[in-house]
């Protein structure tokens, strides 16, 4: 899996995306989102991923090695998904994404009997290089499966009681571990490694309420 040779800065904090080629959906069921998933945690190492191995054994159970990022956010949306990422190696996020694109790719056109890219040529990225522009990046990330709910919901006035038990019910992003719901995807972050905005799940909910009662046209 080809990926573009992009030069990130040490301990500065992106936002990384990926679509499916032509925007097709590179995520069919959700065996194949539980998978991904899990491989947010398996690729973030310097040592080498066996799926097939370590698929059932707990995440607590394996050791990965070095890290090569810190997360801090996550989504998955049908055909692309989302990540808040810190660089705390050299190269840790290229080799990162190289890991997590090469194994996803690899494992749906062989699940799916299909050859050829599954992604398109280069993932995307945006340096966060301000405090305000990064904690806005949490809202953006965890409010994105709200298209799934509503389609047009950024541009009209949107319930946010529905909205919040909406999220509270989407499995695939990082929302639940920011509002204290244990769980072992948890131990794919590192949330010590960004800023303290969110003391407790409290804090939590009130900003992302904070941005559905302020408008989702603000979220481009």
């Amino acid at each position: 899996m080809a990926v573009r040779n992009l030069s990130f800065s040490l301990n500065e904090f992106y936002h990384v995306y990926s679509r499916g080629v032509d925007k097709r959906e590179i995520f069919l069921d959700d065996h194949d989102k539980k998978r991904f998933v899990r491989l947010l945690y398996l690729c973030n190492g310097s040592k080498s991923v066996e799926y097939r191995i370590l698929k059932d054994k707990p995440l607590s159970d394996i050791d990965m090695g070095e890290k090569l990022v810190a997360i801090g956010a996550y989504c998955l949306m049908s055909n692309h998904f989302h990540l808040l990422i810190r660089e705390t190696v050299e190269g840790g996020i290229v080799k990162f994404m190289s890991k997590l694109l090469t194994a996803h790719s690899s494992y749906f056109n062989k699940k799916y009997g299909r050859t050829g890219a599954l992604f398109g040529s280069e993932f995307k990225s945006s340096h966060l290089n301000s405090d305000e522009y990064l904690k806005y990046m949490f809202a953006y990330i965890h409010l994105n499966p709200l298209k799934i709910l509503d389609s047009n919901w950024k541009s009209k006035a949107i319930n946010p009681v529905i909205a919040s038990q909406f999220l509270d019910r989407y499995n695939f992003s990082s929302q639940a571990d920011y509002k204290e719901k244990w769980r072992e995807e948890m131990l794919i972050l590192n949330r010590a490694a960004f800023p303290e905005y969110f003391a407790n799940k409290g804090d939590f909910e009130a900003f992302l309420y904070d941005w559905l009662d302020y408008g989702g046209e603000a979220l481009v």
